[in-house]
């Protein structure tokens, strides 16, 4: 399929109700308004095409790039390719598709994510580190606990003057990294307490964020029903 064919495809499937909510959420006027479910069907039908991706990548359409991130080939995606497209994204929606349907996958998670999440001052891709960072911690992979312990001493100091979705990453960030096992959900859940409540600025959006000593506490709870059934 090529670059004409797919964005034709992507605009037949946008709905203007959708499209309306997607402004609300912050992703810029050059949407069409495509439901995920269409999303990953017509993904599904594309297959994997890095060419196609970073052609799709290139138009900015929000869309088209959301696509990119899931017809990438993480085996051929460079960590070049990944860091320049994490600075240009807009939203802080594209910013977590580009980290869980393609960065995420690489095998330059760990670097990537230690090259973002120093960036403070550009939001999103700020968050887009502490967005790996969560991943690594809600993965099977055998990181050491002593890969994130520090971690969450740098969101206790900096969480409430940090940006606002990077504030918001590293909240669902201390979360993943408690939910890891019981010897951080420990420090995790005091960290939690010490930090208080977080602010985050959802704009028109019935979004909320999750109180993460609560969040934790009911993710241990389903673990614990699970092991018993």
């Amino acid at each position: 399929m090529d670059l004409q064919t797919v964005m034709a495809r992507l605009e037949e499937l946008g709905t203007e109700q959708a499209r309306k909510t997607y402004l609300r959420h912050g992703l810029g006027e050059n949407t069409f308004g495509v439901s995920f479910a269409n999303m990953k069907a017509l993904a599904k039908e594309i297959k994997k095409d890095q060419a196609l991706a970073e052609q799709l990548w290139e138009t900015g359409n929000y869309e088209a790039r959301n696509m990119a991130t899931l017809i990438a080939d993480p085996k051929q995606v460079s960590p070049e390719l990944l860091d320049a497209w994490v600075r240009s994204v807009n939203s802080h929606s594209l910013t977590d598709l580009l980290t869980v349907n393609l960065a995420g996958k690489t095998k330059h998670v760990r670097a990537l994510m230690e090259l973002w999440i120093g960036e403070q001052d550009a939001e999103f891709v700020g968050r887009a580190g502490w967005q790996m960072l969560g991943q690594m911690a809600l993965s099977k992979e055998a990181y050491p606990d002593e890969l994130f312990v520090p971690y969450l001493a740098v969101i206790e100091q900096r969480i409430h003057s940090s940006k606002n979705r990077i504030r918001e990453a590293m909240n669902t960030t201390l979360i993943s990294i408690g939910g890891r096992n019981d010897a951080l959900e420990a420090l995790a859940i005091a960290a939690a307490k010490r930090i208080g409540v977080v602010v985050v600025d959802h704009g028109d959006t019935a979004c909320k964020t999750p109180d993460a000593v609560a969040y934790m506490q009911r993710m241990k709870e389903r673990k614990l029903a699970k092991a018993k059934r």
